[in-house]
């Protein structure tokens, strides 16, 4: 994939509504035949990003380059890509069949050369025998399927999916993802997906665009972005996190909650305040004497797989994930590997994410009421 050549190439884009900035200065280059997303929550700038990709939008400023080719002002149906959107956008007069034949009779193909193709794209996505049937017959996911079918039928160099699996329910979502990419490995197209879903992300994507207030905060592969996050920000949003304020003495010395730790980073300046973050998977329980840190445990949830644990050390309340059982109100120690502490340089988030004082205090509300 990285030798791949740069098929989408986003330099500087910007783009505001009614004077309030919505992407800032963007810069994104995207592979031929990547899997790459979008992820972010609402209103971060995501689907405005792909919907300029598409040519649905015009930027304000930067230019939109495909193939080596500037193709600002360039209209939507002119451009090499198609798009999947959550609502289905079927057209339910038509059958599946006609539905995945549309843009191949725009193009007027042949009808020999359109029979084939449709029952080509009817195997690929499961449908076949499916092509006489009405829309308003199908379930959600197998409408989702005949998008997905018509989207692919006119061969796009890229697919732009937009939250596409958002209506489906979690067992069909979670079905829906892994034929996704299985369709796109096989027919190797570049896709661009938009979600707010962290899971849905790390388990599709070669490549993850971490988003907020229209800004790109990082980008990397699914494991860098979750076990290497650039800031409070990507810590927090991509999984659990306990994120901690931290003074980096010197390599691989790190002080928070007033003791010093070994860790593996460095290249930090001396005495430099830092966030540690802390996966909550990655804590071990252990005594109260045996432990690097000390706790009163506020909060256990049984989550099937494991417990989660809110403990409370020092007014700063952890979040375990753990397959040992606790009981409110016990005293446990934690233990923490070097290689399990990541430390990052403070961010304008620092201060905004990490503590899980919430889960308690939403349990004591509901307890006074």
């Amino acid at each position: 994939m990285k030798n791949n050549p740069v098929i989408i190439d986003l330099k500087n884009i910007s783009v505001s509504f009614d004077n309030q900035k919505i992407l800032n200065n963007i810069n994104l280059y995207i592979r031929d035949g990547e899997f790459i997303t979008l992820l972010g929550p609402s209103g971060c700038g995501k689907t405005t990003t792909l919907r300029i990709i598409a040519g649905f939008l015009q930027q304000d400023s930067g230019d939109v380059i495909f193939e080596g080719k500037n193709i600002n002002g360039v209209p939507a149906y002119k451009r090499q890509v198609n798009t999947i959107f959550q609502r289905y956008a079927l057209f339910p007069h038509l059958n599946v069949y006609e539905n995945i034949a549309f843009g191949l009779r725009l193009k007027k193909m042949k009808e020999k050369d359109i029979q084939q193709k449709v029952k080509e794209m009817l195997a690929l996505v499961n449908l076949s025998g499916f092509g006489s049937r009405k829309i308003d017959s199908l379930s959600g996911g197998q409408q989702q399927r005949v998008a997905i079918a018509r989207a692919l039928a006119v061969e796009p160099r890229v697919v732009l999916l937009d939250e596409p699996l958002g209506a489906l329910d979690l067992k069909l979502r979670k079905d829906m993802q892994v034929e996704l990419k299985n369709i796109q490995q096989k027919l190797g197209i570049t896709f661009i997906y938009v979600t707010h879903d962290q899971e849905e992300a790390l388990s599709m994507s070669d490549t993850v665009v971490v988003m907020n207030n229209g800004e790109i905060q990082q980008i990397g592969t699914p494991l860098d972005v979750y076990n290497e996050p650039k800031n409070a920000f990507v810590a927090d949003f991509i999984g659990e996190s306990n994120i901690l304020d931290g003074i980096m003495h010197e390599d691989f010395s790190v002080e928070f909650s007033s003791i010093s730790f070994k860790c593996v980073d460095k290249g930090f300046k001396k005495d430099e305040p830092v966030d540690v973050v802390i996966r909550p998977e990655d804590i071990d329980v252990v005594a109260p004497d045996m432990g690097m840190l000390k706790g009163e445990v506020t909060s256990v949830t049984f989550k099937g797989v494991h417990y989660e644990i809110i403990v409370d050390i020092d007014g700063f309340k952890w979040m375990i994930q753990t397959t040992q059982k606790s009981e409110v109100g016990d005293v446990i120690g934690i233990s923490i590997k070097p290689d399990e502490m990541h430390i990052m340089k403070k961010s304008e988030y620092s201060g905004l994410y990490g503590d899980y004082s919430s889960f308690s205090d939403e349990f004591d509300e509901l307890s006074e009421t």
